[in-house]
């Protein structure tokens, strides 16, 4: 799949709500990835501009976690406080778990008065609804973001990791806890179930507040979807992708963007 060319107004959605334009960076946490023996797992989630730092919370409405056996495992002290959300995960039997993050979200781009303005809502018909009177090119714009990251108990499988078809997701040809230092990684992103070529991959490594810069670098997925990755050092690193395109089949918006961003724990050879 090619990533299709945005029409001025859903090109104009996806600035409104660019990694740029929300300055912060969303991501989740957990304290641990990868155990030998059963136990319960912590995740922080939160949004700001030093990764893994916490600044804002981060809501846990489409919290959802996948256990290795593709039923959803258990969860429990749910909290959202004044800097992050928090949330533990009982890793109860052996494998991989993947923990997904869904928010989505809708945009209504228009014009009034000679000005664009925009607004924010859950659905299509609320924003609709509120529409200002003499708004004209009204435009509904999809938004999903998708944070993930995955904790494995023991050997690791693969069942929990499966796409789901829908939207952006990343399609772990390795196994997202079997990542080493100075070893290559392979990756598929896929939206909608197929693979998308062209697609800006980003990936940041942990302790950005102490660094001159970043030292973020970007990768693009070949004509197969998949990009590699070498790990320059062992920690945690933030990976983002956005993917933008005319929604031709929903009648409910007229453009969507799909973002996915996850955590990856790299471990010392």
């Amino acid at each position: 799949m090619k990533v299709l060319p945005l029409a001025g107004a859903a090109l104009a959605a996806l600035l409104v709500l660019s990694p740029a334009a929300q300055a912060h960076k969303r991501w989740l946490l957990p304290s641990h990835t990868v155990v030998s023996d059963t136990q319960w797992i912590t995740v922080d989630t939160s949004a700001s501009n030093d990764i893994f730092y916490v600044d804002m919370p981060f809501p846990l409405d489409g919290l959802s976690v996948t256990g290795p056996d593709g039923k959803p495992a258990e969860v429990d002290n749910r909290l959202q406080g004044h800097r992050r959300s928090v949330f533990d995960v009982n890793l109860a039997q052996q494998g991989s778990y993947r923990i997904t993050l869904i928010r989505p979200l809708y945009v209504s781009l228009y014009q009034l008065d000679g000005e664009r303005q925009h607004r924010r809502g859950g659905s299509p018909q609320e924003l609709r609804e509120e529409l200002p009177e003499g708004a004209e090119d009204v435009r509904i714009s999809e938004v999903i973001g998708r944070l993930e990251t995955f904790a494995t108990v023991g050997a690791p499988n693969t069942k929990a990791l499966a796409p789901t078809g829908k939207g952006l997701e990343l399609d772990a040809l390795t196994h997202p806890n079997d990542l080493y230092d100075s070893e290559a990684a392979r990756f598929r992103f896929l939206v909608d179930g197929e693979p998308v070529s062209g697609l800006d991959v980003e990936v940041m490594p942990a302790g950005t507040r102490y660094r001159d810069s970043q030292e973020a670098w970007t990768v693009t997925t070949d004509d197969n979807g998949e990009v590699t990755l070498e790990w320059p050092h062992a920690g945690r690193y933030y990976l983002e992708a956005n993917h933008g395109d005319e929604r031709v089949e929903n009648d409910q918006a007229d453009s969507r963007r799909l973002q996915y961003m996850a955590t990856f724990e790299v471990l010392p050879l």
